[in-house]
């Protein structure tokens, strides 16, 4: 026949107590903490999780942007020196300008 202990039966209950006291005293402490936390955050400028995120996707949209625009340069730039090609060399033309500077600053064009 089994006998219960009174002693052991307190014990097990001062014990159950004792561990939901230390867990709430636990979240405690953390709620604590967080709510430090959060003000030296708020102290300090920083941003929140949400505000970077947004920030950080509207970065990346103007990168892709930026690369969709010289991606479309590249290709103008290659469409427009196709027909360059095509028309009169571009030696002719540097010393007309070489001469016009010449003349422009009082200097006898050789």
């Amino acid at each position: 026949m089994q006998t219960r202990n009174p002693l052991l039966n307190d014990f097990a209950e001062l014990m159950t107590d004792a561990f939901a006291a230390a867990q709430a005293a636990g979240e405690e402490a953390q709620s604590v903490f967080r709510a430090q936390a959060d003000k030296m955050a708020a102290r300090m400028d920083l941003v929140s999780r949400e505000e970077f995120d947004a920030v950080k996707a509207v970065a990346q949209a103007a990168r892709d942007e930026a690369d969709a625009l010289k991606a479309r340069i590249e290709a103008l730039e290659k469409a427009a020196t196709k027909p360059a090609a095509k028309k009169a060399p571009a030696s002719k033309a540097a010393p007309r300008k070489s001469t016009a500077k010449k003349a422009a600053t009082g200097r006898k064009a050789n």
